[in-house]
């Protein structure tokens, strides 16, 4: 099911923050401090996603072990818990080049999301509800609605992400820090996965007890 907010393409980002609160709040607003959307034609989403040297940067902040089953994000985390990528350096505050890591990656796999946020509500969604994943298969288009009504029908969940004590950016950072400690120390894909495995647990509320 989704993470706790999704995050939408063509329009950067509007998605509903899901979790306290008595009103959504603008994605863009939470990931960057800005309160206006910033429109991102897809002819500059698509020259991102075809430039070698955009994706190698990308790719090089995603530890894909396939061990941990996500691929966790280990560069700069939102408020929100998602990856922030910066594509591209533009000038200005709306830092119009830095987007969510997830949805580049989801158009990195499947394509330029043609439109998406212009007068709908869809917005790339995690199955795995890990923020910071980056593995395509765990990525799919849905709505901020289904976004919202799956967030709680599984926060409850004491095994689920959603419920991690830490919240979902001090969870991401975590396991950032976890996966980043593994490689400096040039550990193998057992043992970061062994660390990553040790960072979630640490969260759950049931390791109180």
């Amino acid at each position: 099911m989704p993470a706790e907010n999704g995050s939408g393409s063509g329009l950067f980002p509007l998605a509903a923050v899901k979790g306290s609160g008595p009103a959504p709040v603008d994605e863009q607003l939470s990931l960057l401090g800005e309160p206006t959307p910033v429109r991102i034609a897809a002819v500059e989403w698509a020259a991102w996603l075809a430039d070698e040297s955009v994706r190698a940067r990308y790719w090089a902040k995603v530890h894909r072990n396939p061990l941990t089953g996500c691929w966790f994000f280990t560069g700069g985390i939102s408020s929100t818990g998602h990856a922030t990528f910066r594509a591209t350096s533009r000038p200005g505050r709306t830092r119009r080049g830095t987007v969510p890591g997830h949805l580049y990656g989801y158009q990195l796999a499947h394509g330029v999301i043609p439109r998406l946020g212009w007068g709908t509500d869809l917005t790339v969604c995690h199955t795995c509800d890990s923020h910071s994943c980056q593995q395509p298969a765990h990525l799919r288009l849905g709505t901020a609605a289904e976004n919202r009504a799956e967030w709680v029908a599984r926060r409850r969940d004491p095994g689920s992400p959603l419920s991690d004590l830490r919240g979902p950016a001090g969870r991401s950072r975590a396991i950032g820090a976890a996966i980043r400690a593994g490689l400096a120390r040039d550990e193998t894909e057992n043992e970061i996965a062994a660390r990553v495995r040790a960072t979630i647990a640490e969260g759950r509320p049931l390791s109180l007890w």
